[in-house]
């Protein structure tokens, strides 16, 4: 998987608000109505991701998901990673 340079990511960034780069990898935390909304996300997130078998880093406090993405066997930010923040925006909207 091809590495992407930080003009590029910057760029396909604008098609997902929210997102930045933080410490070399897309960094975003979603915020959800609640505890239960939080945990559904992830919940329906998890076959998507699987399929993928491109696995975020992700934590939950209470209403709040805390994702990073990249591609360790890449050493950064590639499109597998961008896909993934897709399909997890998706899942958002669907959730909230």
């Amino acid at each position: 998987m091809k590495l992407l340079d930080s003009a590029v990511i910057a760029e396909k960034l604008k098609a997902y608000p929210g997102w930045t780069v933080e410490d070399g990898k897309l960094h975003r935390e979603f915020k959800f109505s609640d505890f239960e909304r939080a945990i559904k996300f992830m919940s329906e997130s998890a076959a998507g991701i699987a399929k993928m078998n491109h696995h975020p880093e992700w934590s939950n406090v209470y209403n709040r998901v805390t994702v990073d993405l990249t591609t360790h066997s890449a050493g950064g930010i590639t499109e597998n990673d961008l896909a993934l923040a897709r399909l997890l925006e998706d899942t958002a909207k669907h959730v909230a």
